[in-house]
């Protein structure tokens, strides 16, 4: 299994900070939020390599991360070659490009490079591995403003998604998607095809609605939060909780 950290942004919203500073390098109680999520990521076994894929203006920065990381995990650092935020690929479009780049042809595990979770990565891997199939992880979460801001499923009783949209206006469930995913392998050429099709390249959430059309996925239900930080306000809410 591969790992691919989606960290192309340019996190407009958290000017100045952001300026000169890729978001998941920016510090949360006392290390940076990719730190954070790469503790998670060490302790599944199957990833033997795990992928940065980042823009132009940030790519040295990882590049200097990756030399000072002395864990257990390999990684790789991919330029996407975009100079601003309007010229962005958007995340699904860094997926495809990555798969383009290296050829990978493993199951692959997809996170976005600035949420801080409870969700243990570990047990995510087990339930797919279980399943055998494409997976999204889902929380519950009870505030209906929250859900509008994010992606929201419906699961039948097996777990598997049955609808999924994207910032619903009238939320269906209380069942909220972060962008955590497990692709088998036998599904990357799909990426290609959904971007040819010309669908939204943007928000990895987008790729689901679109997937279970063609494929079966499940939902790994997990205990506890998740913290999206977007915005000042959100950073500031997640340096007084850590």
């Amino acid at each position: 299994m591969k790992g691919i950290i989606l960290a192309a942004g340019y996190a407009t919203r958290l000017y100045p900070l952001t300026k000169n500073t890729a978001k998941p390098l920016l510090e949360v109680a006392g290390k940076t939020i990719l730190d954070h999520i790469v503790e998670k990521l060490e302790k599944v076994e199957a990833i033997d390599e795990i992928y940065i894929v980042t823009n132009e203006k940030f790519y040295q920065s990882f590049v200097d991360w990756a030399a000072a990381y002395n864990g257990p995990k390999q990684f790789t650092v991919i330029n996407d070659h975009t100079t601003s935020n309007e010229t962005r690929l958007g995340a699904i479009a860094d997926i495809d490009y990555v798969l383009q780049t290296t050829g990978l042809a493993d199951d692959v595990m997809v996170l976005a490079g600035d949420n801080l979770f409870d969700l243990e990565l570990d047990d995510f891997s087990d339930f797919f591995q279980q399943k055998q199939a494409d997976c999204i992880t889902v929380h519950v979460l009870e505030d209906e403003a929250e859900l509008k801001r994010t992606g929201v499923v419906e699961v039948d009783e097996n777990d598997t998604v049955i609808s999924f949209e994207e910032k619903p206006e009238m939320p269906k469930s209380q069942l909220a998607v972060p962008p955590f995913y497990l692709y088998r392998k036998e599904t990357l050429p799909l990426f290609r095809k959904y971007i040819e099709e010309g669908h939204n390249p943007d928000a990895p959430g987008h790729f689901v609605p679109w997937l279970i059309e063609h494929k079966k996925v499940y939902a790994y239900r997990f205990e506890g939060r998740r913290y999206d930080i977007g915005t000042l306000e959100s950073y500031q809410k997640v340096q007084e909780l850590f």
